[in-house]
C-alpha cells in the first residue's frame, strides 16, 4: 500500500518542473523545522498547534484522494 511517506504524491495540476512541488508528504513539516532556529539537536521546537493540524490536513487529503473517500 502506497503512502504519503513512501512516494512522493503531488496534485498533478500543480506541477511545474525544476521546482518544488505542492505535496502530500511530511515536506511541509520539514520544511517548517528548517525555518525554526534549532540545530537538529534534541530537543527539538515545540511544534505549533497550526503546523500539526496543516501536516495531518496533507495526510487526510491524500487518504481521500487515493481512497476516493470523503
Amino acid at each position: 500500500v502506497l503512502t504519503p511517506d513512501s512516494s512522493r504524491f503531488w496534485p498533478a495540476d500543480q506541477y511545474k518542473a525544476g521546482q518544488g512541488q505542492p505535496s502530500f508528504d511530511k515536506q511541509y513539516l520539514r520544511d517548517w523545522l528548517k525555518k525554526q532556529p534549532w540545530n537538529m539537536q534534541p530537543p527539538p521546537p515545540h511544534l505549533p498547534e497550526e503546523v500539526i493540524q496543516a501536516t495531518a490536513e496533507r495526510y487526510k487529503e491524500a487518504y481521500e484522494i487515493l481512497t476516493r473517500e470523503r
